[in-house]
């Protein structure tokens, strides 16, 4: 992230990189007081599906291996696909909180806390509730 932040600036000029001021000197995004993170800042994909019961599962056993970048990423996809819905007009901005999105999110704290387990057991807990999340409503 620093090294596109300073070949951003470095390619502005004139009045443009006025504006900008010193945005090379004070670099963007992670940096060494964010190392201590758990969260993998490059995640490896999954495999390729849409299904939110196998991102789950496929979340499960990444995290039974010690893949924790693997299932974060799987994680994110089961709960971006149970966001996906549809909605009658007029309530596009009503927040989804179905259980599988709950349950994503969750999960995905718990891995963020260093609780392999307790990511574990959300999703099991889940898995039952996802089987039905891909119908249509």
């Amino acid at each position: 992230m620093r090294a596109a932040t300073l070949t951003l600036c470095a390619g502005l000029s004139g009045a443009l990189a006025g504006a900008w001021g010193a945005c090379a000197q004070t670099p963007q995004g992670p940096g060494p007081s964010d190392a201590q993170s758990d969260l993998a800042t490059s995640l490896p994909a999954p495999p390729a599906t849409d299904d939110i019961q196998t991102l789950l599962l496929d979340a499960r056993q990444s995290l039974q291996a010690g893949r924790t970048g693997e299932a974060q990423e799987a994680l994110e996809r089961a709960e971006t696909r149970a966001l996906d819905r549809s909605v009658p007009v007029g309530a596009e901005r009503e927040v989804a909180t179905g259980p599988v999105v709950r349950a994503a999110g969750a999960a995905r704290q718990a891995l963020a806390a260093g609780n392999v387990a307790g990511a574990i057991s959300i999703i099991d807990a889940a898995l039952p509730s996802a089987a039905t999340a891909d119908l249509p409503k």
